[in-house]
């Protein structure tokens, strides 16, 4: 038992250690834990995660040997990065249809700041309503167990499914949200229908999840949740249809980083990475301007990796690591 304790500890040291050279990411608490309830996993409970065609993916990957290397000519920080994933999102688990996934928040470029979650083949925004990988896995869960309750057909295999889900749960309450005992849509009523509050030190963005920034905009951007979505979204969307008041926009945005204050350039740089799709005028100018407001932030390590995904961003797989072979 002593030695597999110690293991893992060498373990976890390797992953840090690489996360911090690598990404420039100190690594929370919370990941080490939904690795611990991965590895405490038997037969059955991992059939039940196929049950919710949830997966870990991305980082995670390293997490299972942290030598692995990417492919060559291939930036190691691209891995599980989906071509509209802000540079703070980092990838840990893919969960069902249309391109849900997870990822850690990175606001600051160094310190997680929670869980956030969109759909890359789909629409609506980044929700960062989850605070912890289990947390994020818990309200699939439930969202599943609420499902099976509705459904007309109470036969042989949903209850099987029934019965999995709930060993799955069990392991989960061992490492998280144990203090919660609902279930189904009174877990999903209770936890994961809240609107998020108010955030003065976050601006909005078209992407849903704002910006972790202060000063002057050129909307003068309300706090994060505060904008009406819909009108913002419309007027943003004309804006980049119209080249020349986006250049003149981006010009505006420059001349203020320039002058001390970065906050337009991130959060039209954001805006931009957004709703690039695929247009390179757009996948250009919002690097360049994220790049700026990063550095002008003391956000290195965001930079670099606003770099690393725009020299990639037209690759067909987010997954880039090398696999040992046999």
């Amino acid at each position: 038992m002593q030695g597999n304790k110690t293991e893992s500890l060498a373990g976890r040291a390797g992953i840090e250690e690489r996360f911090l050279q690598d990404w420039g990411f100190e690594l929370p608490e919370s990941i080490f834990r939904f690795w611990a309830f991965l590895e405490s996993l038997g037969p059955v409970e991992r059939q039940a995660l196929r049950d919710l065609d949830v997966s870990p993916v991305g980082i995670m990957d390293l997490f299972a040997d942290a030598g692995l290397r990417p492919c060559e000519g291939i930036d190691v920080r691209v891995h599980g990065r989906y071509y509209r994933d802000p540079p703070e999102f980092l990838t840990f688990m893919h969960g069902g249809s249309d391109g849900l996934h997870h990822g850690l928040w990175f606001d600051d470029g160094r310190t997680c700041n929670g869980v956030a979650s969109y759909y890359n083949n789909d629409g609506g925004g980044i929700d960062t309503r989850s605070g912890t990988p289990l947390e994020a896995l818990r309200a699939i869960l439930e969202c599943c167990w609420r499902d099976l309750d509705d459904d007309d057909m109470q036969d042989e295999e949903t209850s099987a499914r029934r019965s999995r889900l709930g060993l799955l749960r069990d392991a989960l309450t061992v490492h998280e949200t144990g203090d919660r005992p609902e279930v189904g849509i009174a877990y999903s009523m209770v936890y994961d229908g809240f609107v998020p509050p108010v955030n003065l030190g976050r601006l909005t963005t078209l992407d849903g999840a704002g910006a972790l920034v202060t000063g002057e905009t050129a909307l003068d951007r309300p706090a994060h949740s505060q904008a009406d979505e819909y009108k913002f979204a419309t007027y943003m969307y004309a804006l980049f249809e119209e080249p020349a008041a986006l250049n003149a926009s981006v010009q505006d945005a420059r001349g203020r980083c320039s002058a001390g204050d970065p906050a337009e350039a991130l959060v039209l740089g954001r805006d931009l990475h957004w709703a690039s799709h695929g247009d390179p005028v757009r996948e250009t100018l919002a690097n360049e301007l994220l790049v700026m407001a990063y550095r002008a932030l003391d956000r290195p390590s965001l930079a670099e990796i606003a770099d690393a995904h725009h020299r990639h961003r037209s690759m067909p797989r987010v997954a880039v690591l090398e696999t040992k072979k046999a």
